[in-house]
């Protein structure tokens, strides 16, 4: 199969990958924390949510032994996400061997400066070996005290071609001038031919990204894989606050028969005020033929899109408010195979789920239709007013470059 690479996008489609999900922490982190203690070379770790806890100290400590037998660590970490970081532990990562860098630190006075965020998570090791998904080094994604709470996430193993270009997109994202790090990359393409039951070979990927004011490359290939999709639109986020374009693609596809469906969380979020705010859209999507189930056993805080046979996994919620003011990055997968992996994960979910009906959504109570209508008026208030303060600083600064120019 051909694969139109756009000029719009940073990286092309690039063959030879192999890709392999792993669902929940307690499956993740030790396959994640295996990798960091057999890396011979280097490691990258780019994260937004990092806290002090149990999680954060095992992670601490193989970066630190890594850092010991000659590794060189470079950690990137949000300044916003990473605030419950408390001082002991980020003097414990103060090592020759490991360099530590914070994106767009909060400071007083900047205002809606503070709200630019670096919201990616990646592992690199090495080169060779990668590990994408909507994961923070937190407790919250496998707690001590009670597993039943844990978040529901789902990562990304990724081998292949695809790793050079995590590896180019960290390096390009360090956010310390003049101390760019020096990441080898690997030439091997890093796959050996073995069999192996758990990874398929030849499937086909690309990285995305969005950044901030600039290159929305993961809303453009969002938009044109809800436009052509023929037969499924599966989409898991953890925060739907969908913008009107998205909504419209949305409503169409379900008209035209394509089967949408869309994952939510339930009563379990860490942001109530966002879910109600995206509940306001559940009517017109539900009147349009758009299912929508709310996860129900914990927080669903997945960020999955599965289109036909095409899907994207990685930092990225599908809400407006992500595409505007963060730094986000995805893994695309073209596969059949992977997108059979995918819908098995879905299937399970949905049948932890609560399907909302359209009839039963028009006699909900009125205290929850207050909640939702205040919400979104908060919401749409907080958006018209940074949008508005971003185009007019965005014109500040093409000003102040031309007026530079000699």
């Amino acid at each position: 199969m051909a694969y139109l690479n756009h000029s719009d996008f940073r990286f092309p489609w690039r063959e030879g990958n192999q890709f392999r999900l792993l669902l929940d922490g307690d499956q993740f982190f030790p396959v994640m924390l295996k990798a960091i203690n057999e890396a011979d070379r280097y490691i990258a770790l780019n994260m937004y949510l990092m806290s002090s806890g149990s999680v954060a100290d095992r992670f601490i400590e193989a970066l630190l032994e890594a850092a010991q037998r000659g590794i060189t660590v470079h950690i990137i970490l949000d300044g916003f996400g990473a605030s419950n970081l408390i001082k002991k532990d980020r003097q414990r990562l103060n090592h020759d061997n490991i360099h530590l860098a914070f994106y767009n630190p909060i400071r007083y006075g900047r205002w809606f400066n503070n709200l630019f965020r670096d919201h990616r998570k990646l592992l690199l090791i090495d080169g060779k070996l990668a590990y994408v998904g909507g994961m923070g080094i937190t407790d919250d994604f496998d707690p001590d005290d009670n597993q039943i709470l844990r978040w529901r996430e789902t990562v990304i193993e990724i081998k292949g071609p695809c790793v050079d270009d995590w590896r180019s997109l960290f390096v390009e994202s360090w956010p310390i001038e003049g101390m760019t790090p020096i990441l080898p990359s690997n030439p091997a393409l890093y796959l050996n031919n073995q069999a192996d039951d758990d990874l398929s070979s030849q499937q086909i990927g690309r990285v995305t990204r969005s950044q901030a004011t600039s290159r929305q490359e993961i809303r453009r290939s969002v938009n044109r894989h809800l436009h052509g999709a023929e037969h499924r639109i599966w989409i898991a986020t953890a925060y739907f606050v969908p913008s009107w374009r998205m909504q419209r693609a949305l409503r169409k596809a379900a008209q035209r028969g394509v089967d949408v469906r869309l994952m939510l969380p339930g009563e379990h979020t860490d942001h109530p005020a966002i879910r109600h705010a995206g509940r306001r859209f559940y009517f017109k999507l539900l009147l349009s033929g758009v299912r929508i189930f709310e996860y129900q056993p914990r927080f669903s805080h997945s960020k999955i899109m599965l289109c036909d046979q095409w899907c994207t996994i990685g930092s990225s919620n599908f809400d407006r408010w992500n595409l505007v003011w963060n730094l986000e990055a995805n893994q695309e997968i073209d596969a059949p195979d992977f997108a059979r992996s995918v819908k098995q994960v879905f299937n399970d979910d949905f049948k932890q789920c609560t399907e909302i009906e359209l009839k039963a959504w028009c006699e909900r109570p009125w205290h929850r239709r207050c909640l939702e209508w205040y919400w979104g008026w908060i919401d749409a208030l907080l958006y018209r007013f940074s949008m508005h303060w971003r185009r007019r600083n965005r014109a500040r600064l093409q000003a102040e470059k031309r007026n530079k120019r000699p």
